[in-house]
């Protein structure tokens, strides 16, 4: 360092107003590069995270971690405080280009490991404001300061982007900005709160604050996040990737010498319409009329359960009504206080579950899937093949009818062209996409699949037909997947002659907007059937949960689903019921979930489940199910099911006829709002526990992510299993034994869940949630 500081004062020395020995323009030119090339060379001996050089006055700076795929900030921030300060101090550079040598990231978030690390709220909040300060000097430096950006720049990464002077961003698919941290249960910690409305508008800031969205280079130009794009390049004697970020840095450098010659303006003109807005929203009744609107668009959709947008809109709020020190003041002690909090924790626990679920832990297969057909050209059907088709599997859409396939075929079409219209998708990917696709009614072409997925009726004799038709066409090595929801695979695989290539593979509805999948073996499917199937979900964009036999998240909600029926004959209406679901954090009731999946396939796997573990599986009569199939009301597919799907949603009076003839009395011990609501959830949990006790399920944390993402388990609290953790299996235990006195042995806690009763310390999640990025 000491080298450094020597070379930055020789170059002060030797360029500055009055020399001190009268030098020639050549020996200070020799001389000044030299002391470049010193501040350089020993940065880099000094730093590990980051790197530098200088291109015509510029000083390129390159966020590189060796150590891991993304740019920890928590590290990079400390070397690039190091390294502007010595560029302030010794006046080194005329302007500075911020860049990743990662392509496929700016820079990541804030490290959770970090964070969590921290004793109290207050460590926090010191974190927060050590790199507030160091953005803040970003912002007001005299040295412009451009960012280039070419893949994600999310979280801290945009922050630090949006408190440099210059964006420029490629118009890669790969390139998107956002702040996702109220996915997380925090908020932007480090001046996201304050700068997005300066520069977006408070409407604007309060859209991406609050839904944690990603958005296009090209959106972020528009509202004037990003000031230029570039194109990205194509292939040439380099990968496209790298002369992509070549060529960025190349106009970045650009950029940041006129920059700093003064042929850019570093103050640019805003757009009519962001001045109009900042004029509107610059009047007090129209802010507090915003403030106003937005609380009460986030209670609705939160209803009350999440802390953090309320606080985003609070920071917000501070820093435009009270300044900018009150609104960073708030912002960093906001992000203090809800690191700690329990809905924080969950989230970012479930954040990490996914990216481990999407990681195959079986190892490569033997033969990756390449070619791909399905059976049944449905809604599922035809789920299955836009999730393969637009990721480069070539599938075969198969169904008996000519009617049923072009169905099938125009659903695929539909949804592309729908992305293209809303310019998420060009018309040439669209048809790419689509000539991925063919559609018949026989099996042609099934001797070259290496999978076939069915998606026909759930009756098992109709699936032995489609096993031995495919079977007697397909080569040894395919692999033959149901998406059965309920039958047993093992029934399945009975009339197979390959059992060992049968596996379960359960999409759920619908499948382009799910992002689970439950793959569900036999103990006959072989190690590499199971990595093959996981290797092509992952390939598809799911997350991935392994099953065995009994369909974990089936099991789960089946239970919800037959206590909510008991209630409804004890009296409790559907809208009732759905409320109680509801209120702790579910997106939609039991009843609107039987109406959307259908009341005849309610009642098979109700029936199906019953069957199969007995009366403790039951609750309300299927009489009502049966009966109210029997008048056609099917649910949403029917325009009626337990409510009226017209212009608005009501209350079906023809199911509080049928319930007349099945009502019961409810039993007073057990019947307020609050032992209703655990009557719906304790059985739900415990059926959770009971999965991985058997084995059903691998881990607690695959039983998390299963719930959250397969059934609706309220994301707040983490899944199941973390919910036990948090409210305590003693408490749990001690409502159900309430319940069992009353009903038996559907609230008998199961072995696992009493074990945890028996020592408080033992927990599903022994630590806080391992260490991510976001």
């Amino acid at each position: 360092m000491a080298v450094t500081r020597a070379a930055g004062v020789f170059s002060k020395f030797s360029t500055g107003k009055y020399p001190l020995f009268k030098i020639s323009a050549y020996t200070r030119k020799y001389y000044c590069n030299l002391s470049h090339s010193l501040i350089a060379v020993f940065s880099i001996l000094a730093r590990k995270h980051i790197s530098f050089e200088y291109k015509d006055d510029v000083a390129v700076i390159r966020f590189n971690d060796p150590s891991s795929k993304v740019n920890k900030q928590s590290l990079q921030l400390h070397e690039l405080a190091d390294v502007l300060g010595d560029i302030w101090l010794y006046r080194s550079s005329k302007s500075v280009v911020l860049i990743s040598g990662k392509p496929g990231c700016f820079l990541a978030g804030a490290d959770s490991n970090m964070l969590q690390s921290c004793a109290t709220s207050e460590e926090v909040t010191s974190l927060c404001e050590e790199a507030q300060k160091l953005f803040r000097r970003i912002e007001q430096s005299r040295v412009p300061i451009v960012a280039a950006i070419h893949g994600s720049c999310l979280s801290r990464g945009l922050e630090l982007a949006t408190a440099c002077h210059y964006r420029i961003a490629t118009k890669s698919k790969e390139t998107v900005l956002g702040t996702p941290e109220v996915m997380l249960g925090l908020l932007p910690g480090a001046g996201g709160t304050q700068r997005l409305p300066k520069m977006v508008g408070v409407l604007g800031a309060f859209d991406m604050l609050l839904s944690g969205k990603n958005i296009t280079a090209d959106e972020a130009k528009k509202m004037g996040l990003v000031d230029q794009l570039v194109d990205p390049l194509g292939p040439g004697l380099k990968s496209p990737e790298e002369r992509t970020m070549e060529y960025l840095e190349e106009v970045a450098v650009g950029v940041a010498y006129e920059l700093a010659n003064k042929k850019i303006p570093l103050t640019r003109e805003k757009s009519f319409r962001l001045k109009l807005w900042d004029a509107v929203t610059g009047l007090g009744p129209v802010r507090k009329i915003i403030y106003s609107t937005v609380t009460k668009r986030v209670q609705k959709q939160t209803k009350n359960l999440y802390p953090a947008p309320f606080q985003i809109i609070e920071c917000v709020k501070t820093g435009i009504e009270h300044g900018s020190d009150a609104g960073y003041l708030a912002e960093a002690q906001s992000f203090g206080k809800l690191v700690r909090t329990s809905e924080s924790k969950a989230l970012i626990g479930l954040h990490h579950g996914r990216l481990l679920c999407k990681k195959n832990r079986f190892g490569p297969p033997e033969k990756e899937v390449k070619k791909l057909a399905i059976l049944g050209a449905g809604l599922m059907g035809a789920g299955i093949a836009q999730v393969s088709v637009d990721k480069g599997l070539t599938s075969i859409l198969k169904d008996t009818t000519e009617d049923a396939i072009s169905k099938g075929y125009e659903k695929v079409y539909k949804s592309f062209d729908t992305k293209v219209k809303k310019t998420a998708m060009t018309s040439f990917e669209r048809d790419a996409f689509m000539s991925n696709l063919s559609i018949q009614t026989d099996y042609s072409g099934f001797e070259s699949a290496d999978m076939v997925i069915e998606a026909v009726f759930e009756d098992l004799n109709i699936k032995h037909q489609v096993l031995k038709e495919v079977e007697a066409v397909t080569p040894p090595h395919c692999i033959f997947a149901t998406n059965t929801s309920a039958l047993p695979v093992r029934d399945i695989a009975a009339a197979s002659k390959r059992p060992e290539k049968v596996i379960g593979i359960h999409y759920f509805s619908p499948v382009d907007k799910m992002q689970l999948v439950e793959i569900v073996t036999t103990d006959k499917t072989s190690k590499d059937t199971l990595g093959a199937a996981v290797s092509m979900a992952l390939k598809q964009g799911k997350i991935v949960v392994t099953d065995g036999p009994g369909f974990y998240t089936t099991r789960c909600m089946g239970c919800l689903l037959m206590e909510s029926l008991r209630l409804l004959q004890e009296g409790v209406t559907a809208t009732k019921s759905d409320f109680l679901a509801t209120s702790f954090g579910f997106n939609v009731g039991p009843f609107t979930v039987i109406d959307e999946v259908g009341v005849d396939i309610g009642l098979h796997i109700s029936e199906m489940l019953c069957k199969a573990f007995g009366s403790r599986y039951e609750g309300g009569s299927l009489e009502i199910f049966k009966t109210m199939l029997e008048k056609g009301l099917k649910g949403c597919k029917s325009g009626k099911g337990f409510f009226l799907y017209g212009k608005t949603k009501s209350v079906n009076p023809e199911v509080e006829e049928i319930l007349k003839n099945h009502q019961v009395t409810a039993p007073s011990a057990i019947s307020s709002e609050y032992d209703m609501q655990y009557r719906l959830l304790s059985r739900c949990i415990n059926e959770s526990l009971m999965c991985l006790q058997e084995g059903i399920i691998q881990s607690p944390l695959e039983g998390d992510i299963g719930a959250v993402f397969g059934y609706g388990f309220p994301p707040m609290h983490g899944g199941p299993f973390r919910f036990v953790d948090t409210f305590g299996a003693e408490r749990l235990v001690s409502l159900m034994k309430r319940f069992e006195d009353v009903y038996g042995n559907q609230f008998t806690p199961c072995q696992l869940l009493l074990d945890h009763t028996k020592d408080p310390s033992k927990k599903f999640y022994q630590s806080s949630p391992s260490p991510l990025q976001y």
